[in-house]
């Protein structure tokens, strides 16, 4: 069979612990990035900027917070305020002449330098009480952005972008925005998929499994908390950069406030804790389950000749996106990539009886 463990030997530690052990998956990689690579010429624009490019941005910002809830254990219930202050950040100064390239990196750092303040307090305290500290951030944040007309000209102001160039290359068109958004995924994809092989991965689940324990072995839970908190809210900062300044190339306050927080959360828990598959169908389930379920009552009255109230009508979809997250949760609490790591289990195996586990 094409997809079996059957006859594949590794002779050296190295082989592996590859990221991708199966000669298949590596396959399925190279498939999907050719993909990927080809998806501006072979869907509809509609598809591309409606659907496929939004997915990037928003499954590169679960994968960042991924990397504070997942792999290190810190709650945080801001994040979406930690995108917006590397937006402003950038907007700033691509507007003042600077290249897109140190915008993105100054970006990443503003967020880093007030998201590893809020991080702080993981040094004190954990779990419900972090939560609420880093809550805290998100409406500090959105009040300072909102009441300071230096950074935002206001609560109903909306600064536009100017035309930006990366490496040189015109940002121009949807084909750019798209590559432009992939590269930013593909870095942080690549970097989530090793930092698990290195020792800041390995402390940062022992700090998530115990943090006195970890203390106990050597580990610096001080530093690694900080730095947990440091490369998160840089890399949330790098999506706001590239949500504002090549995507929606304007930016307001009523963009980042507590609801997007809250949606990041959701797609990280849904899709799996510490997966970095997982932050990919999380965002995909958070993002299009709304629309799908939408469209699926919408065409359902139609076709049945049923008068459901435009309230009603908004508001089912969002009833059934509720039932269908606390159905996946109940099903199985690690996750989508728990599910779809089951069925990638038991075809290693088939059609024999024995599983593994």
């Amino acid at each position: 069979m094409f997809y079996r463990r059957a006859g594949i030997r590794f002779t050296r530690y190295r082989d592996e612990r590859q990221i991708w052990p199966l000669p298949l998956d590596r396959r399925l990689m190279l498939l999907v990035l050719l993909l990927a690579l080809a998806a501006p010429y072979l869907l509809d624009r509609l598809y591309l900027v409606g659907y496929l490019l939004p997915w990037l941005i928003w499954a590169t910002a679960a994968l960042g917070l991924n990397l504070l809830m997942g792999t290190a254990g810190q709650v945080h219930l801001g994040y979406g305020a930690v995108i917006g202050m590397g937006a402003y950040g950038s907007v700033h100064l691509v507007r003042a002449g600077a290249p897109l390239e140190l915008a993105m990196l100054a970006g990443g750092l503003i967020s880093a330098a007030v998201g590893i303040v809020f991080g702080a307090a993981a040094l004190r305290v954990k779990g419900l009480y972090l939560a609420m500290a880093t809550l805290a951030m998100q409406y500090i944040v959105d009040f300072v952005i909102s009441h300071v007309p230096f950074i935002s000209g206001g609560s109903q102001a909306t600064i536009t972008v100017p035309p930006v160039r990366f490496l040189g290359l015109p940002i121009v068109g949807d084909a750019a925005v798209y590559y432009m958004a992939l590269g930013v995924c593909i870095v942080v994809t690549l970097f989530m998929l090793n930092v698990r092989r290195t020792a800041f991965g390995r402390a940062l689940a022992a700090v998530r499994e115990k943090d006195y324990a970890a203390e106990v072995i050597g580990v610096d839970t001080f530093r690694f908390k900080l730095l947990a908190f440091w490369v998160s809210s840089f890399i949330g900062g790098v999506v706001g950069s590239v949500l504002a300044v090549c995507y929606l190339r304007s930016i307001s306050p009523d963009q980042f406030h507590i609801e997007l927080s809250i949606q990041l959360v959701a797609m990280v828990i849904v899709g799996g804790m510490g997966s970095v598959l997982g932050s990919f169908f999380g965002a995909a389930l958070i993002l299009f389950a709304p629309i799908v379920l939408n469209n699926l009552i919408g065409f359902m009255a139609d076709s049945m000749d049923m008068q459901i109230s435009t309230d009603l009508r908004a508001h089912v979809p969002l009833m059934l996106y509720g039932g269908l997250i606390v159905g996946f949760l109940l099903w199985e609490p690690l996750g989508l990539a728990k599910i779809y790591n089951n069925m990638r289990n038991y075809f290693l195996v088939w059609p024999f009886r024995h599983a593994q586990r």
